[in-house]
């Protein structure tokens, strides 16, 4: 289809408004108007459907679609994990999502590939490899293992989870390098994490000076530094050092959710991947010390989540699903849907989620002149926010003004 209306669904636009019945007409790839047209072409019916702006993931490894352990000592060939990356690719598109940004585990040709249309996904921002301290989170190799042995397990073009940087003149290399190899934001780990191999979830990791590094050198590129962040010292390290967004933010607490939001400093829960590791931790390759960490995690980041809605932070949605089961990433907004409510999950996944990735004047509503990212589901997910995990029930997927699936 080139130009076309969809016609007889009920719309919710993204903005947190009431569903309307209003037909909506796509042109060029945007959404030229909404409203009955006289204009002649192609009518899609959507009779019945609920029409919501194409979802965005926040927080997204593609690029950890195969087994964790097995991927980094080399036991999966480089043609397996390109085919597992682009096989989480088009399940992410068929799920509803027609946007993510990729927060650690690709390289660059990924995200070209997918761009040039030669594989099936969604548009995809990539901070390329993670940026993180020697010996800190996002290091997975034996403890026998040089450090400068590591990235040797990045397969370039392909995948690429971390670079390590042990002060700020190497962390200003990597980020360097990073961005020559097409990162469009940067990511750091400033704290432990749960899927961690030589650290806590107590641990803090870089200075505020070395986090202030990678801030100088995203702001002379036009763009932000995210973190990495479970307790509330490495979240503050990082505010202070002029991060644009923190993810996780298990342990936050009310004086650091309120320096947050004075700072104007985005927020992304990610609780699906914390129910991932809670019952299937062997189905993401780990082992079972990695289900201890995670004990306690769900319902300590439920209560960080009340803390920084009322302290007024703004908050996206990312489901940083990791292993080959990234199939059900509507999952987070089901979860979020029973902490909040469906549309405050759902304006999360477009609006919001927009406003954070910088692209609110070209996708996460359904307006004129927005780039046509568009879902019909089967019923009403903010009746039933169930049907967000189900790609099934994303009847028709459009992305930039292209039909990409139809189950009519």
């Amino acid at each position: 289809m080139g130009s076309f209306q969809v016609v007889g669904a009920a719309v919710v636009d993204g903005s947190g408004r009431d569903p309307v019945n209003v037909d909506v007409s796509i042109e060029e790839g945007h959404i030229a108007r909404l409203g009955a047209s006289s204009a002649h072409g192609e009518h899609l019916d959507a009779e019945g459907l609920t029409m919501t702006p194409g979802l965005i993931d926040a927080h997204v490894h593609l690029g950890l679609s195969s087994l964790i352990r097995p991927q980094f000592s080399f036991q999966i060939s480089a043609a397996e994990i390109a085919a597992d990356i682009f096989a989480t690719a088009g399940a992410t598109l068929d799920a509803g999502f027609t946007t993510v940004r990729d927060t650690g585990g690709i390289d660059g040709g990924v995200v070209t590939t997918i761009a040039k249309g030669k594989v099936r996904g969604p548009r995809v921002l990539s901070c390329g490899p993670v940026q993180c301290q020697t010996g800190g989170h996002g290091y997975y190799g034996a403890d026998w293992e040089p450090t400068e042995l590591w990235s040797s397990h990045h397969v370039p073009g392909l995948c690429a989870l971390s670079m390590m940087s042990g002060n700020a003149d190497e962390l200003r290399g990597n980020v360097r390098e990073a961005f020559r190899r097409g990162a469009s934001f940067l990511k750091l780990c400033v704290t432990g994490g749960v899927v961690g191999a030589h650290d806590r979830l107590t641990d803090t990791q870089f200075t505020v000076e070395e986090i202030a590094v990678a801030v100088q050198e995203a702001a002379a590129r036009g763009t932000y530094v995210t973190v990495h962040a479970h307790n509330n010292e490495g979240v503050r390290n990082a505010v202070e050092a002029g991060v644009r967004c923190v993810e996780h933010g298990t342990d936050l607490d009310a004086s650091t959710a309120t320096l947050m939001a004075t700072r104007e400093v985005a927020l992304v829960p990610t609780i699906a991947v914390v129910e991932q590791l809670l019952h299937d931790t062997a189905g993401a390759g780990l082992d079972e010390s990695t289900r201890d960490r995670v004990m306690g995690v769900r319902e300590r980041m439920t209560e960080a989540l009340a803390v920084a809605k009322e302290a007024g932070v703004r908050i996206g949605l990312g489901s940083d699903l990791i292993g080959p089961a990234q199939n059900r990433r509507g999952e987070e907004l089901r979860l979020r849907a029973e902490l909040e409510t469906p549309m405050e999950a759902l304006v999360a996944a477009t609006k919001t989620n927009a406003e954070i990735l910088g692209l609110s004047s070209e996708v996460g509503g359904i307006a004129p002149g927005m780039q046509a990212d568009l879902v019909l589901w089967k019923g009403d997910p903010l009746e039933d926010p169930t049907l967000f995990a189900d790609p099934s029930n994303a009847i028709v997927v459009v992305q930039a003004g292209r039909v990409v699936k139809d189950l009519r």
